[in-house]
């Protein structure tokens, strides 16, 4: 396929680095053929923006594209995959892939941290259910938008373990910051829950990618993760807690902190925190001990570029990192996060192989993989981190 025509669901951050990364792709002719979100005002100002022609919801907008690119909020995801699965049509999805969302109807009376993680979990296992019988029953192609996946430093541990044989043995990860800059992200009906599924799902997903990457190279079968303990808190809404005016605070029924620990079907581990109480930038890395070598894997900040800022007000329309809360002193200067985030790497990815119709390395068994562990650690939290089984799709 020579020419692929994309579609977005979403105008929101996602939608623009989205359409920023697909326009600098090479090796395939790109048309992005629609553009679709919630707010009408909000699709038709992206719209004219990029200059993509504007429709009113997925379905009038099937017939016009090749591939459904999925940048919305996550309690819309399925519905998008679903649609555009039976349509035919190739998908990528931002992360994380799905998750629990409340009944029906769910209003701000609904409280997810109060229901219980049993029944949280069976409903994520029926919606992935769902998702995994259409995209594999129909053969298409499915890029999961992990970014992780694709971040120059985590490509480079690929490689090694490769060509060295490593055995991981284990690894540590995080993402953390200051809070999420949505509005709906503080309610567990919009956002499937806090930390774990919002911020874990990036470290937890490189971590996966990389024992796959790992069993496959030696023997084809990729190691997937068996079990997962976990605890989660809610530091900033503590009858004690001191605010200072620089850390979100207005959660409704998320937790702002979680660890999780995997073990591995060959009994290696992994390790995730993740959290919105994190100052000075959004903190990502992923560490790995192997028995040849060990790998730092920085995200952010990675060290390229730093500058001194004695006055604020000089920098106030310059980019430096992401969820930094100042630009004054020293800081870390993000000179292409499209590059060195992953997000470049990841839609040439899914671009290539929409064409050639292979799956991505980023692909549906590793979205699968990732939300079942997430919500099991949401049912080993409840239970004060008892080891619970990771469910198999």
């Amino acid at each position: 396929m020579d020419t692929i025509r994309f579609g977005l669901v979403g105008t929101g951050f996602a939608g623009r680095y989205h359409v920023e990364c697909l326009r600098r792709v090479y090796g395939t002719n790109v048309v992005l053929a629609g553009v679709t979100s919630k707010r009408p005002e909000s699709r038709a100002a992206f719209g004219g923006e990029h200059g993509i022609p504007v429709f009113d919801g997925v379905e009038s907008m099937l017939d016009h594209i090749d591939v459904l690119d999925i940048c919305s909020p996550p309690y819309v995801h399925e519905h998008g995959i679903l649609t555009a699965a039976a349509a035919g049509k190739g998908i990528i999805c931002e992360k994380p892939l799905t998750g629990y969302f409340g009944p029906p109807g769910a209003d701000e009376s609904f409280r997810g941290d109060l229901v219980p993680k049993s029944d949280v979990l069976a409903d994520v296992l029926a919606r992935l259910g769902r998702i995994a019988d259409v995209v594999r029953d129909n053969g298409l192609f499915f890029g999961y938008a992990e970014n992780f996946v694709y971040a120059p430093s985590v490509q480079k541990e690929r490689e090694i373990i490769r060509k060295t044989d490593a055995q991981v043995l284990r690894m540590t990860g995080e993402e953390s910051h200051n809070g999420s800059a949505s509005d709906v992200y503080g309610f567990w009906r919009f956002a499937g829950g806090g930390s774990l599924i919002g911020k874990g799902c990036h470290p937890l997903g490189a971590i996966l990618y990389l024992k796959r990457v790992e069993g496959i190279s030696r023997n084809g079968t990729p190691i997937r993760p068996a079990t997962v303990s976990s605890r989660i808190h809610s530091l900033t809404r503590l009858p004690d807690y001191r605010d200072a005016g620089m850390i979100r605070t207005d959660y409704h029924d998320i937790e702002d902190f979680g660890t999780m620990h995997i073990v591995f079907d060959d009994g290696t581990v992994g390790n995730i925190i993740t959290g919105e109480v994190t100052l000075g930038g959004i903190y990502d890395y992923v560490e790995v001990f192997a028995n040849n070598h060990r790998t730092r894997c920085r995200l952010s900040p990675i060290g390229i570029a730093e500058t001194y800022n004695p006055r604020g007000d000089q920098f106030e329309d310059i980019y430096l990192i992401e969820k930094a809360s100042t630009q004054e002193g020293w800081s870390s200067c993000a000179t292409d996060e499209n590059f060195t985030m992953g997000y470049q790497p990841e839609l040439q990815d899914f671009v290539s192989c929409a064409a050639s119709g292979e799956q991505p390395q980023s692909d549906l068994d590793l979205a699968l993989d990732t939300t079942a562990a997430i919500y099991a650690a949401y049912l080993s939290a409840e239970n004060r981190g008892v080891e619970t089984d990771i469910p198999r799709l």
